[in-house]
C-alpha cells in the first residue's frame, strides 16, 4: 500500500473549496471583487464552522433521528451561518455595489465552510487508510464541496437583489431566498442519507438535482449581471 503523507492529504482536502471559490470569483466579469476581501469571507467561514458545530451538536442531545438532523437541522443551522457571515461582514461594505456580488460572497464563505468540513470528513477516511480518504476527495470534490456553493449562491442572490431594490422589499427576497437555499441543502442531504435505502433517490440526486443546482446557479449569475449592468 503506498503510503500518502498528511500534508498532501491536507492540500488535496482544500484544493476543492479554493477551486470553487476561484471559479465563483471568476464569474464576476464586469467588477470583480478585492481578493483580500473574498479571502476573508473564505476563512470567516471557516470560523463559522465551529459555532454551526456546536448549535448541531447541541440539537443533537435532543433529537435522534441521523435524518432529521441531517436533512433539516443541518441546512438550516449552516445556511444560517454562512449567511450571517456575508450579511454581518460583507452587506454593508463599499465594495458590494452590485446584485452579483452577493453570490460571489455567499459562495466564499459557503466554501469556507466546505473547506474545513471536507478536511474533518477527508482524514476520518485517512485512518481508515489512505485509498480511502483519496476517493473521498473525488466524491465530495464533485458533489458536496460545490454542492455548499450552490445552496449558498441561491440566497446570495437573493441579497445581492435585495440591496439595491426599495427597503418594503427587501426582507421578503432575502427570506424567499434563504428557505430555497436551506430546502435544497436539505433535499440534497436526505437523498444522499436515503440511497442506501432506495436505489432510486441516487439517480434522481445524479441526474436532476445536481444538474437543477447548476443550472439555477448560473441562471441566477446570469441574472445578477443583467441587473448589475441594467
Amino acid at each position: 500500500m503506498v503510503e500518502i503523507e498528511p500534508l498532501v492529504i491536507l492540500a488535496l482536502a482544500l484544493g476543492p473549496g479554493v477551486f470553487w471559490a476561484w471559479y465563483f470569483y471568476s464569474r464576476d466579469k464586469y467588477q470583480p471583487e478585492p481578493a483580500a476581501l473574498i479571502v476573508k469571507l473564505f476563512l470567516l467561514g471557516v470560523l463559522v464552522t465551529f459555532p454551526v458545530a456546536f448549535v448541531e451538536g447541541f440539537f443533537g442531545l435532543f433529537i435522534a433521528s441521523s435524518l432529521i438532523m441531517g436533512a433539516v437541522v443541518a441546512p438550516v443551522v449552516e445556511e444560517y451561518g454562512k449567511y450571517w457571515v456575508v450579511r454581518r461582514f460583507a452587506y454593508r461594505d463599499t465594495e458590494f455595489d452590485e446584485p452579483m456580488d452577493g453570490i460571489v460572497y455567499a459562495t466564499a464563505a459557503a466554501l469556507g465552510l466546505a473547506s474545513l468540513e471536507n478536511v474533518l470528513y477527508v482524514f476520518a477516511a485517512y485512518v481508515t487508510s489512505p485509498a480511502l480518504a483519496l476517493s473521498t476527495i473525488a466524491v465530495r470534490a464533485v458533489f458536496s464541496v460545490p454542492g455548499h456553493a450552490l445552496f449558498a449562491s441561491v440566497w446570495g442572490y437573493a441579497l445581492g437583489r435585495a440591496k439595491f431594490m426599495a427597503a418594503d422589499q427587501r426582507p421578503g427576497i432575502v427570506f424567499r431566498g434563504l428557505v430555497l437555499g436551506i430546502a435544497l441543502h436539505g433535499i440534497f442531504n436526505f437523498l444522499l442519507m436515503t440511497a442506501d435505502i432506495f436505489a432510486y433517490t441516487l439517480a434522481i440526486f445524479i441526474l436532476v438535482l445536481i444538474p437543477g443546482l447548476w443550472i439555477l446557479a448560473h441562471r441566477n449569475i446570469a441574472k445578477a449581471l443583467r441587473y448589475g449592468r441594467g
